[in-house]
């Protein structure tokens, strides 16, 4: 079943009815540039339905639940650190 949860998961971040992401967005290896890249889409998807703010965190969220232990070590600590990045470049240390 992990096979269709992987589809699933990988659909929907590359389909997202709210954002359009850029490709490769969370694999990038610079966390400020993820959250700078998904500001970017959030605020400029007219599809989304919450502030620009909760809909990149929540897709960032998103993507590692659902990576979960495929997510090495080292690309989690990036995609933690990309949340950071994201509160403080809309001002919510």
């Amino acid at each position: 079943m992990a096979g269709r949860d992987d589809k699933w998961s990988g659909r929907v971040t590359r389909e997202s009815n709210a954002l359009d992401l850029e490709e490769g967005v969370f694999t990038w290896k610079d966390p400020r540039r993820i959250a700078l890249s998904l500001k970017r889409s959030a605020e400029a998807s007219r599809r989304r339905k919450s502030p620009p703010f909760r809909s990149a965190m929540s897709m960032l969220v998103f993507y590692i639940n659902r990576a979960g232990n495929n997510l090495d070590s080292q690309q989690r600590a990036v995609l933690e650190a990309a949340k950071i990045e994201l509160r403080k470049l809309y001002g919510r240390q």
